[in-house]
């Protein structure tokens, strides 16, 4: 308890995403890599032999962290430290491991093995709040609600339909995710500046067999993709574009979040709360949203970390400098933990989203005989009464009923004062029908139901093997 620990790695974050960016999974990775650097050099013609191979395969798993740390020390150099740490224990091979490749080879690569497997770990997340969602926008389709515009009561939607709002950014998320993946490029193998100068020398001038090393180690790690152009590194702008993107997923979840805090406080919806959670130390009656409150503080987290890949794609020098290594162990490993975090909450709170119906009818009719006012107006003209002096009378009726709500804490007697004006002709008893908050809700509840079905079904049909979280929180 004395030595700080990540709360990430503590509190939030899951154990896939963790072991995705472990120590542990990089260099298994690193090893992978130089196995298969190997053995297709072998076939390509280089002196590599079956035996080589074979002890590179059989120390595979066999990592000694302290040895590599030992090296480490002394050499400064982390990817040199693990060819040595390696190299003893598969002595036979060690003359042929990292053979003509540069430290961005194996870093570069597993960067983007990690990338990679961690956006399809957030995929299976996204996917199952994007199915929570829908199914909350689906029954609560009908159920009217007061919008607002300005956080002012503004004309009426549905629960249902306001859910669609979450649903339509993360839509675009997914979509974003989707196309990432579709285009992410394996870096390969390149050389020092990019030229592959090194393997011109191993392959005695053939391009080809260069051309072919670096497709199918790119294929035998999953990557259709291979950059055509590199400098000793990756494109930086993959790392930018991977933040921006993770960004953009934390700022859907925090537009949520903020909806979620504002209704709660409404009394409206309210997120889980569990029979012995305690919301206050002090205030024994507290419901405090905890967990909404979470997803904003991690997301603002991850918006802020997405300008400083923007800054290391923007000041790399030339071929390569290093100025990135630092800034990127910290950045891209902890933006995708806190995304992780964010959408497993996200998750759980939209497993016991409870909605009080009762609470927002009311509020509901403390502000629907206002909106009602043009109707009133329609119908009064219809009856043969002159436009302006009947939105003289309405306005200051509906002052009146203002000032009673506003300043004496009153109930909203509008529709009272407006059904005992004798001045007014129009057909007073169906004023009380025309007041149904469904007939003010215009298509919420058809917009909903063609959005569920056209723009959000399609996506958890084409996912459907991913549906199936269970989201339990460490806290």
């Amino acid at each position: 308890m004395n030595t700080y620990k990540n709360p990430l790695e503590e509190r939030y974050s899951s154990k896939e995403m963790l072991y995705n960016f472990s120590p542990d999974h990089k260099f298994r990775n690193w090893r992978k890599l130089w196995i298969a650097l190997a053995e297709i050099q072998k076939d390509l013609g280089l002196n590599i032999t079956e035996a080589q191979i074979a002890q590179l395969k059989e120390q595979a798993e066999n990592i000694d962290y302290e040895k590599a740390a030992e090296y480490e020390k002394k050499f400064r150099h982390d990817v040199m430290a693990h060819v040595h740490a390696y190299g003893d224990v598969a002595p036979d091979a060690k003359s042929i491991i990292h053979l003509g490749a540069t430290s961005a080879f194996v870093g570069d690569n597993t960067d983007l093995i990690q990338i990679r497997d961690g956006l399809e770990i957030l995929r299976a997340k996204l996917v199952n709040v994007i199915q929570k969602l829908s199914d909350f926008a689906n029954e609560y389709k009908d159920l009217p609600t007061l919008g607002f515009t300005h956080y002012q009561p503004a004309q009426l939607t549905t629960v249902g339909k306001r859910a669609t709002l979450w649903l339509q950014s993360l839509v675009l998320d997914i979509e974003e995710l989707d196309f990432f993946l579709e285009t992410l490029r394996f870096r390969g193998v390149k050389g020092t500046t990019g030229t592959a100068a090194s393997f011109l020398e191993l392959f005695d001038g053939d391009y080809s067999k260069v051309k072919t090393l670096d497709k199918e180690l790119s294929k035998r790690f999953g990557f259709d993709k291979v950059f055509g152009v590199s400098g000793q590194t990756y494109d930086r702008k993959i790392d930018a574009k991977v933040m921006a993107l993770l960004s953009n997923i934390a700022q859907s979840a925090h537009k949520f979040s903020n909806d979620i805090r504002l209704l709660q406080n409404l009394k409206e919806i309210e997120e889980p709360f569990e029979k012995s959670q305690i919301g206050s130390s002090a205030m024994a009656y507290k419901r405090n949203p905890m967990r909404s409150e979470r997803i904003g503080a991690l997301s603002k987290f991850v918006m802020s970390l997405s300008s400083s890949s923007a800054l290391v794609a923007a000041t790399q020098w030339f071929e390569r400098t290093l100025d990135d290594s630092a800034n990127k162990r910290l950045a891209i490993p902890q933006s995708f933990l806190a995304v992780d975090a964010i959408l497993l909450i996200w998750d759980n709170v939209m497993s016991g989203l409870v909605v009080y119906e009762n609470r927002i009818h009311k509020h509901i009719m403390e502000e629907l005989p206002f909106m009602a006012t043009e109707y009133i107006i329609m119908e009064e003209v219809k009856a043969g009464g002159d436009r302006q002096e009947i939105h003289e009378i309405i306005r200051v009726h509906s002052m009146e009923a203002s000032k009673k709500v506003k300043m004496e804490g009153k109930e909203n007697d509008l529709l009272e004062r407006i059904m005992s004006d004798d001045t007014l002709k129009l057909d007073k008893s169906k004023l009380k029908e025309v007041l149904n908050p469904k007939n003010f809700i215009g298509f919420a509840p058809i917009q909903t139901k063609e959005f569920l079905r056209d723009e959000v079904q399609p996506i958890l049909d084409k996912y459907k093997d991913l549906l199936g979280l269970k989201s339990d929180l460490k806290v």
